[in-house]
């Protein structure tokens, strides 16, 4: 049987992940779910150091498979909704596994990313687009609801409560001229360029030593939930403390001369 997720860990230091269901522009069915868990548990105990997310083919992820719209098993004796809330939380689970990783990951985004799909690219820390990618929270427009897949929390972080609000409102398509200009991806390029992007923003914060770019990570995902400036700040202060412990600021103040022999 074919694989529905594909996994490189390159000696490079960064992981690529392919959603490989092309043929269905890698709508999410219950095996890759699946196989997307078992691949970021793989990657978050390697060695590589950043993950780069994308699509096989034409699209980055066109959300939920609605082929699969009349499938669900539920346990003898219980209703489908049994079975329903069991995959809506598994597939929403993905976000938080996507954030819990140490690697930041990249979305790389080559085509649509609807539905879960926008939510699953909104889940990675950085988000690129090539000239042909495609954002929208599609649900509304099947009989569903957008707040679905962690987009109703990382949406209007991402580009304001007004903006968000009206994408998830009427699910219209944003291309990515517009998703550049409103923040939904930091930097668009062309499709034949968009993994030697990806890959060279990798290698940009791999240089970056391991242990930094994990607490980096942690801590601006953890402050987007803080209930005040002065907490964050408290956090900020801990994780620096706990930082300078690892001796990485001297060794690298050393390197670039900024201390003196034997000082």
């Amino acid at each position: 049987m074919a694989e529905d997720v594909l996994l490189d860990l390159a000696d490079d230091g960064t992981a690529t992940l392919t959603l490989n269901r092309p043929d269905r522009l890698n709508a999410l069915s219950d095996k890759m779910v699946d196989e997307f868990f078992r691949a970021l548990d793989r990657v978050a105990v390697s060695p590589a150091r950043v993950l780069v997310l994308t699509g096989a083919g034409r699209g980055f992820c066109a959300g939920f498979d609605l082929t699969l719209a009349a499938s669900i098993e539920s346990p003898a004796g219980e209703p489908a909704a049994y079975g329903w809330a069991q995959r809506q939380e598994r597939f929403g689970a993905l976000v938080t596994r996507l954030r819990a990783i140490p690697q930041p990951v990249i979305a790389a985004v080559n085509g649509a990313a609807t539905g879960a799909g926008l939510g699953l690219a909104l889940a990675c820390d950085v988000r690129l687009a090539c000239r042909s990618a495609r954002f929208s929270s599609a649900f509304v427009k099947v009989g569903m609801s957008s707040c679905d897949v962690g987009v109703s929390w990382l949406l209007p972080r991402a580009i304001g409560t007004s903006r968000a609000f009206e994408l998830m409102l009427t699910g219209r398509m944003v291309n990515a001229d517009e998703a550049e200009r409103i923040g939904l991806v930091s930097g668009t390029t062309e499709d034949t360029d968009l993994m030697s992007r990806a890959c060279a923003l990798a290698a940009e914060i791999a240089g970056n030593g391991a242990m930094a770019v994990w607490m980096t990570k942690r801590g601006a995902w953890a402050n987007l939930e803080s209930g005040s400036l002065a907490a964050a700040i408290e956090l900020e202060n801990r994780t620096q403390v706990v930082m300078l412990g690892t001796g990485s600021l001297e060794a690298r103040a050393r390197e670039r001369g900024f201390l003196k022999p034997g000082a």
